[in-house]
């Protein structure tokens, strides 16, 4: 194998599956090289509980992602989220004392006073979302603007210190460097909207085992972003509730005859509800299945409508709302958004990278892709002064 530090790897630790992808940046497009994916047992409603089932499932995930790559890697972005995670808004001044053009170094020093928080919150992502340039508000981006007095507003992502530092070390011990922690929610947009998509208004949902992320955008700035208290896992443990089944049993029988809105399905037929050895099968209406499953989830877009609406975007999202995550998979949902957001709904997939294979064309590989393409912008600065060109800039803007 070939060592590199130009690969750029997405390393997603998710609560049920840990997922890795391997891109080359290469004149400012990235080509798919190659993926892995292992189980995870180490986390427990979304908190991370066995930090060396962790390590083990990510050594496991990148020695795969390697094998078919070719390449050997030695770092990666990683994706944060869960319950541990919020958001919070921040505010920074800065006084030139005299008038003069705003550089670059200005608004990052701006960014930086914003990015000031009390407590014990550990702060692993800081979004700007505008700047008030001598009290005039609104603008994206000030640079060569006079002025005597720059404010900027940012939205802060913040966890646990103890909770970030357990992930760092899991992925230290599993011999990877971490080159940042992104949110996951962010991750996903990255690898399923243009630019564009986000002028227009846009809302990104990674529905995933544990944790369900939302996160929102107006034009470039990220207006809302959360954790909701609803994930996947809800809707297989209602299952194997009313069924009497157990996790895994409910889980399959979710995924083959589920549908998160009664009547897009043939409700009135039967289906089978696996037994214990020794009892006879079973069958049950399929409008059960449905009706629980409908239930979860209203419960879950009425927690995200919630939070849209007090990012003051409930009219606003022409772009509407991009489901990833493998919660996204179940039929039904993107009926069950459009109803109660009362905007269009879509399955987000991963664009944006060459030879992108279709075994893993699929919304729950929508979050490493997304890391790897951050891994790729932060390379990608480093090595030049300029926007990149193709279709890599203009997905990162």
């Amino acid at each position: 194998m070939s060592s590199n530090n130009g690969w750029v790897v997405g390393l997603d630790a998710g609560s049920a599956w840990t997922r890795v992808v391997i891109c080359a940046l290469e004149n400012g497009e990235l080509r798919y090289l190659g993926h892995g994916e292992t189980p995870s047992l180490a986390w427990n409603k979304s908190r991370l509980r066995d930090q060396t089932a962790l390590s083990e499932s990510i050594r496991r995930a990148v020695r795969d992602a390697e094998a078919i790559a070719g390449v050997s890697v030695d770092g990666a972005v990683v994706g944060l989220g869960g319950s541990a995670v919020q958001s919070t808004g921040g505010n920074g001044l800065y006084e030139f004392g005299r008038p003069r053009d705003v550089e670059q170094g200005h608004l990052d020093a701006t960014v930086e006073m914003a990015a000031q928080l009390q407590s014990n919150r550990y702060i692993f992502q800081v979004l700007p979302q505008d700047f008030t340039v001598d009290g005039r508000a609104g603008y994206r981006n000030p640079i060569g603007v006079r002025a005597s007095r720059l404010e900027a507003n940012v939205c802060l992502m913040t966890t646990t210190a103890p909770e970030h530092q357990c992930l760092v070390d899991a992925v230290h011990q599993a011999h990877l460097a971490v080159e940042e922690t992104v949110f996951e929610g962010m991750a996903s947009a990255y690898a399923t909207i243009l630019t564009e998509d986000r002028a227009r208004g846009v809302a990104v949902m990674d529905i995933g085992a544990q944790s369900t992320e939302l996160i929102v955008y107006d034009g470039e700035a990220c207006v809302g972003a959360c954790s909701l208290p609803v994930a996947g896992d809800h809707f297989s443990r209602d299952v194997a509730w009313r069924f009497t089944v157990s996790i895994e049993d409910a889980e399959r029988i979710k995924q083959q005859y589920g549908c998160a809105v009664l009547g897009l399905t043939a409700d009135n037929s039967l289906i089978d509800v696996p037994t214990p050895d020794g009892r006879a099968p079973r069958e049950a209406p399929r409008r059960d299945l449905n009706e629980v499953l409908e239930a979860r989830a209203e419960e879950l877009f009425l927690f995200a409508r919630e939070e849209i609406v007090a990012a003051g975007m409930e009219q606003d999202l022409l772009e509407g709302v991009v489901l990833t995550g493998g919660g996204a998979r179940l039929n039904g949902m993107c009926d069950m958004a459009e109803r109660v957001l009362n905007c269009q709904a879509r399955n987000g997939l991963p664009v944006g990278i060459d030879d992108w294979p279709d075994e893993i064309n699929d919304p729950a590989w929508t979050t490493a892709a997304g890391l790897a393409m951050y891994s790729a912008r932060l390379k990608y600065r480093h090595a030049a002064n300029r926007g990149a060109p193709g279709l890599l800039g203009h997905l990162l803007g």
